[in-house]
This record gives C-alpha cells, sequence and structure tokens, in this order.
C-alpha cells in the first residue's frame, strides 16, 4: 500500500509541528477517510472501502497544496454501516448514530484546534452509510466541514461504466483501484476466475431490497473484477481526488474549484 507523504500525514505531526502548521499563513485542511470492514467478494480485502478513501485522499492532498493549502490526512475511520453484507463472514458494522456521533466528534476536536476545513471523504455507499456521514456535518458553520462521496449524480457521472451501472461492488472499478494502491489486498489467483455479475446494487436498492443474497450476490460482488487491471485504478482514483479537492475548495469558497471536466 503507498504510503501517506509524511509532511501530509497527520498523525506523524508532533504536537509542536501541528501547532506550527495551524498559525502559519496557509489554510489547513484536514482529510477523513472513512470506510468500513465488509465483505468485497472471494478476491478482494474486507477493509477495501478504506482503502479507496486513503487513496484518493493522498491524491487529492496533492491538489490542495498546489492551490496554496496544507492538506493532512487524518487516521482513517475503518468501520462503518454494514448490514447489506450481513450474511457473510467479516462484515462488521456499528449503527448509523453510533457512526454519527463518532464523525461528528472527530470533526469538532479538529476545529477546536484550530483546522479551518474537515473533509470527511466516504467510498462505503450503503445509503445509512451516507446518510450516517452526512448527518455529522449537520452541526457545524457553512464552509467548515464538506463530504466528497461519488455516490452523487455530479461525481458518478465522471466514474467508470461499470460504476454508473451500479453494478459495481468489488468489480472492475473497485478492484482496478485496489490494484493499483493496494495490491496486497487483491487476490490474483482468484480475481481472474471470477465470472462477471450483473446485479446493479443502485437498481435493486432503489426496489428497497439491500440484502445481498437477496439482490443476487451470493458470492458478496457485482461487477467484473477479472477486467479490473491498474491502470484503470490510477484513472479512477484521479477522479475521486478531483472529487475531493473540489468539494473542499467550493465549500470554502467560490472560485476555488479545479476543473472537473
Amino acid at each position: 500500500m503507498e504510503i501517506i507523504p509524511d509532511s501530509h500525514d497527520l498523525s506523524r505531526h508532533t504536537m509542536k509541528e501541528f501547532a506550527a502548521l495551524l498559525e502559519g499563513d496557509r489554510l489547513v485542511v484536514v482529510m477523513v477517510p472513512v470506510g468500513a470492514v465488509e465483505p468485497h467478494g472471494p478476491h478482494l480485502g474486507l477493509g477495501t472501502d478504506e482503502v479507496i478513501s486513503l487513496g484518493a485522499a493522498i491524491r487529492a492532498a496533492v491538489i490542495l497544496e498546489d492551490e496554496g493549502m496544507a492538506p493532512l490526512i487524518a487516521p482513517s475511520v475503518p468501520y462503518g454501516v454494514t448490514e447489506s453484507a450481513a450474511a457473510f463472514k467479516g462484515a462488521v458494522s456499528v449503527s448509523p448514530d453510533a457512526l454519527t456521533r463518532y464523525l461528528h466528534d472527530i470533526i469538532s476536536s479538529l476545529i477546536n484546534d484550530g483546522v479551518q476545513h474537515v473533509c470527511l471523504v466516504n467510498n462505503h455507499l450503503e445509503p445509512e452509510q451516507i446518510a450516517a456521514v452526512k448527518n455529522a456535518t449537520n452541526a457545524f458553520e457553512p464552509g467548515r466541514v464538506s463530504v466528497a462521496c461519488p455516490v452523487t449524480k455530479r461525481w458518478a457521472r465522471t466514474l467508470s461504466e461499470e460504476f454508473k451501472s451500479g453494478a459495481c461492488h468489488a468489480g472492475e472499478y473497485e478492484t482496478s483501484i485496489v490494484m493499483e494502491f493496494a495490491p496486497g489486498f487483491v487476490r490474483e489467483d482468484v480475481r481472474q476466475k471470477l465470472p462477471g455479475v450483473s446485479v446493479s446494487l443502485s437498481e435493486r436498492l432503489g426496489r428497497g431490497v439491500t440484502d445481498f443474497i437477496e439482490m443476487g450476490l451470493t458470492e458478496a460482488y457485482s461487477g467484473d473484477p477479472s477486467r479490473a487491471n491498474a491502470r484503470h485504478g490510477r484513472d479512477q482514483l484521479e477522479k475521486l481526488a478531483t472529487m475531493i479537492a473540489t468539494e473542499v475548495l467550493e465549500a470554502i469558497g467560490p472560485g476555488r474549484s479545479p476543473s472537473t471536466s
């Protein structure tokens, strides 16, 4: 797995280094990668969603630094709302209220320290998770907090055809990103032999079907992981990084967002 550069890694800063950054001329932005411990087929690790959030945040930090900011990546929040995959081993779920309170307290502590902006980077797309992450930001002043999540139409349209189809849980889209950023999470001998599963999670969820087994995801994946490759993953990560940077810059003020084209 790629390592966060020291200058962008909040956990590597001493208290005095962090204080000096907060007292400096640059606006300090802290990104908090949010994921879930969730089954992702027989070929990807349980921490896939956290890995995707972290990989995108590392790349977004480069964009934000080029914009004159001081970007930091906080330790990830690995646990989330993981009910849809409950029939499979490895689905470790917390309640939506617990996740909301936890994220709220993280944001509050960072802002009380003097951080100017906090962005929650969420790539676990279960509807209750998305709502819980959004709810964690409700109590804060405009401009202080943002959420970067690719489920919105604005960002979904920039991503792969598989992602837009909704058949994208541990398929080509997610597997490619993990192959690029954290190849040790991928079981290549298994991935290459998996058949495609053309089940759209978004379509099933829209019909009120929330359980993977009922959806037809008998191996906890949809899409086509056999088509995955690192180059595709690199392209998708760059798009997610643009999403994060744009959400941050637009929340802070108009005219600060990079191109989304």
